[in-house]
């Protein structure tokens, strides 16, 4: 079977590192833009009936030409193997990935044609999404459901200390997005040296921080 990219997403996140580790725990905001050859209004009619969808994309920083039948999760340490189909691990046969997001609302474009907004990715800027599906609470939603060993939410959110001066910095419709981001601790979850400055970009900033114990400082913003 022959894959398309039908689209490509924008979103604050150029680079993997600081990227939420999956959908819609931070209210991030990204725009769907379509290839050229699916710029057609008529594809997306009654789309706007559905407040979320699911996106199916490909890992495309993370593409090899092999693949390992276990992985180590970050939540568990980093040092424990568990299977490849039990985990959301990017490094996986075919690279794909699957997200739930938010659908904000729908403008239609003149170049672009429809061009769909949407908050809560777990993607990077320029992420090639294959296929676009409404999601259906009905059947899509099961919450008594196991969960594995991601019983729980892996991230303990950290009290962000940035200076007015630095936040203003940033437009001001990000500036809630990235305090999220960070609250959620970008860094890998084996990584706990308070004296480490960690940078990571967001909409065209290098956002630098530390962190100690339970609060993230943010010592620049470049």
């Amino acid at each position: 079977m022959l894959l398309k990219s039908i689209a490509h997403i924008e979103t604050c996140f150029t680079t993997k590192f600081g990227v939420p580790r999956q959908a819609g725990i931070v209210e991030t905001p990204g725009r769907i833009v379509f290839e050229p050859e699916y710029r057609v209004p008529e594809a997306v009619r009654g789309l706007e009936g559905f407040d979320y969808i699911w996106l199916i994309w490909q890992f495309s920083k993370a593409v090899r030409d092999s693949w390992s039948p276990t992985v180590r999760p970050p939540r568990l340490g980093g040092n424990e193997r568990i299977g490849v189909f039990a985990t959301r691990s990017p490094f996986r046969p075919n690279a794909l990935g699957l997200s739930s997001v938010r659908l904000d609302h729908i403008d239609l474009d003149p170049a672009l044609g429809p061009l769909l907004y949407i908050t809560g990715a777990d993607l990077m800027d320029g992420t090639p999404i294959y296929d676009i599906k409404p999601y259906l609470p009905y059947t899509d939603s099961h919450p008594t459901a196991r969960s594995g060993f991601a019983t729980r939410p892996a991230e303990r959110l950290l009290e962000v200390v940035c200076s007015p001066t630095l936040l203003e910095k940033i437009p001001q419709g990000l500036r809630q997005p990235l305090l999220d981001v960070l609250s959620h601790d970008p860094r890998p979850q084996y990584q706990h040296d308070p004296d480490r400055i960690y940078g990571m970009l967001f909409s065209g900033h290098e956002i630098k921080f530390r962190v100690d114990n339970s609060q993230l400082y943010v010592t620049a913003i470049e």
